[in-house]
């Protein structure tokens, strides 16, 4: 990938999955077409709830969660008053959940935030949480299912909380052999010139700690 795929600031490297509706990498559509046909065969009714995500839509979402606009969110789930933070404190809560512009593993097209549509009851708005994929979460079994079979198809999931300093995403897999690529390429520097020129809140607090955020928050993930 380019700089600009890399980071999300063009389209050029997905295409369109017709069914289920979704946009990934021109690479990974297959293999999750192939997951997907064997966790039907299981009775799953696997879709991706989120796939490639563009560096204007992440700039959305991080500039909502800093003004305070979008919910923001604490490590057990508890909602926060992004008012009481400082820019800096503001920055380290989001990073919890929410990638920075430029830095999301969704710019890529390799990764898919999964649920099963079967087990979605009628009229639920489906949150991503901890508690989805908990035991008699509606999502549990899909989650053990993935937990034992994604790998075989090339996906696994890159946040744990073991090392990686985002929380715990039971939902959210990766394609890894298109994503290391990736994740390598992106380097400090990269995600710099991405986030130099955009209209980013709590920009000064980010680029003054880039080399530490990238560490953290994008080169080190959780490996199978």
């Amino acid at each position: 990938m380019n700089h600009l795929e890399l980071t999300g600031q063009t389209d050029t490297h997905v295409a369109q999955v017709s069914d289920p509706p979704s946009v990934l990498h021109t690479l990974v559509a297959a293999p999750f077409l192939a997951l997907r046909r064997a966790a039907l065969a299981d009775g799953f009714d696997v879709v991706p709830q989120s796939g490639f995500r563009d560096f204007k839509r992440q700039l959305s979402i991080w500039n909502g969660k800093f003004s305070g606009e979008r919910p923001m969110y604490g490590a057990s789930g508890e909602l926060l008053d992004a008012a009481a933070f400082t820019p800096a404190e503001r920055v380290q809560a989001i990073l919890l959940w929410s990638a920075l512009p430029g830095a999301s593993r969704h710019h890529w097209g390799t990764d898919v935030d999964l649920i099963d549509r079967g087990a979605t009851p009628p009229g639920y708005r489906v949150q991503l949480s901890a508690a989805e994929f908990a035991p008699g979460g509606p999502y549990a079994a899909l989650g053990e299912w993935l937990g034992r079979h994604a790998a075989r198809f090339g996906f696994f999931r890159p946040f744990r909380g073991i090392v990686s300093g985002v929380a715990p995403e039971p939902w959210h897999f990766s394609f890894a052999p298109v994503a290391e690529q990736a994740r390598r390429a992106l380097t400090p520097s990269v995600l710099h010139e991405a986030l130099a020129a955009a209209p980013l809140l709590g920009k000064e607090q980010v680029l003054g700690r880039l080399e530490e955020l990238h560490s953290r928050y994008v080169a080190t993930i959780d490996w199978p």
